[in-house]
């Protein structure tokens, strides 16, 4: 018996993309399930939670097929949906900037000065909740930023703010992540007390 692939499995990327511009309804989707994973990983780091994430999702393919036939075929898919997704959840940053939290600086402490030593192993899951935490302006530049290597000023241009406010809310997010997870580490250590 020979091995079983997935249907999905036997086109590649750009035979998808060639389909779904042709408007090939399954490949659309085939295409869409292909990169879920990858989607939802860039979105969830911009959004306040996972519907939110899925929103970002379901927004950036809508733009995915509407442009489908703007694909380079001789680049990579998952690079120009990137962009996509990027964009895609900036723009939904921006509409719903009025809505978003925020967690003033004031309301994270100065971390000891003899810092815990690191032993808890955080997994995904715990670095995700910490990480949205963190006001909706820190967390968009921290990702920009830090993830997706975009400059201050690229940074400002994008969210409407000057170079050095970026810079202020990526200091910002990295001292609350900091303090954020020194506060899980105790908290970890007293459960287990």
């Amino acid at each position: 018996m020979g091995k079983r692939t997935r249907d999905g499995d036997k086109y590649s990327d750009s035979d998808l993309v060639r389909r779904c511009a042709g408007g090939d309804i399954r490949s659309q989707e085939l295409l869409y399930r292909r990169y879920f994973s990858f989607a939802m990983s860039v979105c969830i780091r911009y959004a306040r939670d996972e519907n939110e994430a899925m929103e970002i999702v379901n927004d950036s393919y809508m733009k995915v097929l509407d442009k489908i036939s703007e694909c380079d075929p001789n680049r990579a898919f998952k690079n120009w949906y990137g962009k996509i997704l990027v964009n895609t959840a900036i723009d939904n940053y921006r509409k719903n900037q009025k809505h978003n939290d925020y967690l003033s600086v004031s309301a994270i402490t100065e971390t000891e000065e003899n810092e815990p030593e690191i032993e808890a192993e955080l997994s995904a899951n715990d670095i995700l909740a910490l990480y949205s935490h963190l006001p909706a302006s820190c967390r968009v530049t921290f990702n920009l930023f830090e993830i997706e290597g975009y400059s201050h000023d690229e940074i400002g241009q994008m969210l409407g703010v000057t170079a050095s406010t970026s810079r202020a809310n990526l200091a910002r997010a990295k001292k609350m992540l900091r303090e954020l997870y020194y506060r899980q580490i105790s908290s970890a250590r007293k459960s287990h007390e």
